[in-house]
């Protein structure tokens, strides 16, 4: 283990898997895209991350017309702060006892759409788990739950995931759906705040640091505020009319950078998808990866000047005042 020091201008901070962890409730939305589809979840999932839901959805639902793309991705990204809060809603509402015992009661789960079609290339399987932050343990992925749910809810004799004329698609539709709400209700997918960065985020002065985030503004700010952030005044979203591409563009860090009013080659991004990283080294700024979201020999060969198991591994402290203020940092690495 060794340490590197060296100064910068200031901070461009992606925010999801870098300054808070929503994967699981991400992956579940993007998994019931995939459901409602009729795509493999692991597929989707893996394919989406770390990129704009805007440029997701163009690629995976063509027919939302150009002037509707807004409103479908404040759809989307509305559904996964809903799946975020779906368990503690759900809890308070047991507490109260004002949850209705019937099921598809949940009012806070993001529901299918009634033109859902299963096939058998689009059957659900496992892709990459999260970690409980907890235990330590790998939870079972959104696939996997949804798929055993599924296959308690159906008739005995039907088969998953294929609907067949002779089962009542009605029936077999609000079956799918009952089993799709106790799932989304019965994990916690709450967004938390990473390891090491609330003390980053003090370390550093006022306007010396910025978000860019693959999210637009309903999803960043939803999930920033839940954790206690407070999205700083420089926050550039994926909506931001200004950007003309999203990451691995370098455009939302070099958007970011000019705002604060400093050359990205003399910043730091705080980085943890593939995409991210590369966006963040087509800026010239200096790019530190976390191992928050994905396994290290899946991000160290994409140009990372340092990586590092999280926040924890890196320092800061500010040497001058006003205008001369450096940004001194120490990485572990």
């Amino acid at each position: 283990m060794q340490s590197t020091t060296f100064r910068a201008d200031a901070v461009l901070f992606d925010m999801d898997g870098t300054l808070t962890d929503s994967i699981a409730a991400v992956e579940a939305a993007w998994g019931a895209v995939a459901v409602d589809l009729g795509l493999d979840p692991e597929t989707v999932i893996a394919a989406t991350h770390g990129k704009r839901a805007i440029d997701n959805l163009a690629f995976y639902r063509p027919e939302i017309k150009a002037h509707e793309m807004d409103a479908a991705v404040e759809a989307f990204e509305q559904s996964i702060l809903d799946f975020a809060d779906s368990f503690q809603k759900c809890a308070e509402r047991r507490a109260s006892g004002s949850e209705s015992s019937e099921s598809g009661s949940s009012e806070s789960t993001p529901a299918l759409s009634p033109t859902s079609a299963f096939s058998r290339s689009g059957s659900l399987s496992t892709p990459s788990s999260p970690t409980d932050p907890k235990t330590g343990a790998r939870r079972p992925s959104f696939a996997t739950r949804l798929s055993d749910m599924l296959a308690s809810a159906l008739p005995e004799d039907s088969v998953l995931p294929v609907f067949d004329e002779s089962i009542n698609k009605k029936r077999a539709y609000a079956d799918i759906e009952a089993a799709w709400e106790t799932e989304a209700d019965s994990v916690d997918r709450s967004i938390r705040i990473l390891p090491g960065v609330k003390d980053m985020i003090g370390c550093i002065p006022d306007g010396r640091y910025a978000v860019a985030t693959s999210g637009a503004k309903t999803y960043a700010y939803g999930a920033m505020t839940r954790v206690g952030i407070t999205p700083p005044p420089v926050t550039i979203t994926a909506d931001d009319k200004r950007l003309k591409a999203g990451k691995p563009a370098p455009d939302p860090f070099l958007l970011a950078a000019s705002c604060l009013g400093f050359d990205a080659k003399r910043c730091v991004v705080f980085e943890d998808s593939p995409s991210g990283i590369r966006a963040g080294v087509a800026s010239g700024a200096t790019v530190i990866a976390v191992c928050t979201s994905h396994e290290r020999s899946k991000i160290e060969g994409c140009g990372a000047h340092f990586v590092v198991e999280d926040m924890r591994k890196v320092w800061c402290k500010t040497e001058g005042e006003g205008a001369t203020t450096q940004l001194v940092f120490t990485v572990e690495h």
